[in-house]
């Protein structure tokens, strides 16, 4: 309901992997509010199989990312330059008025906001950091990479 009501353009993946309860082991059935995909007609693009996130994540109007925070996940977002809304798996909590509230209010605050901009334009500094420091040419992780390789290789 956050992400209907920001009025924000966005991708979402609901996978078969995210209807487990980790802590049970049981599946739980994932309902999306009734009339929700045909009112996101235009804005919202649900994807219920495997994306491709790498490529998503690099694509120039991805503003945001949404997620649980697995080491890759953020990994690939820092690397692509895109700012991370943290949504910790393990803290999943049914939704509430509050938690709608609270996702619209970060929503907005990263797209719409002056403050948004500057959260972005950092991301991307902080991505193109990244990207540089593992040029195979001069870039300070590789070198380092390539050091210790060559060291524990003698």
């Amino acid at each position: 309901m956050g992400l209907e009501r920001s009025k924000q353009k966005f991708i979402w993946v609901l996978r078969d992997a995210d209807k487990g309860d980790i802590f049970t082991g049981e599946a739980r059935r994932f309902e999306l509010p009734e009339g929700f995909e045909e009112r996101l007609k235009g804005v919202g693009l649900l994807v219920r199989e495997w994306a491709p996130q790498p490529e998503i994540l690099a694509h120039s109007p991805t503003g945001g990312f949404m997620s649980h925070c697995t080491w890759n996940s953020c990994i690939e977002s820092i690397t692509m330059g895109v700012p991370i809304v943290a949504w910790p798996i393990h803290s999943e909590q049914p939704i509430n008025a509050f938690f709608v509230t609270e996702i619209l209010n970060v929503v907005r605050k990263l797209m719409e906001s002056e403050e948004g901009d500057v959260i972005r334009k950092r991301a991307e500094e902080l991505g193109a950091a990244v990207r540089q420091s593992t040029e195979k040419l001069g870039g300070a992780s590789r070198m380092e990479l390539d050091s210790f390789i060559a060291h524990i290789t003698r």
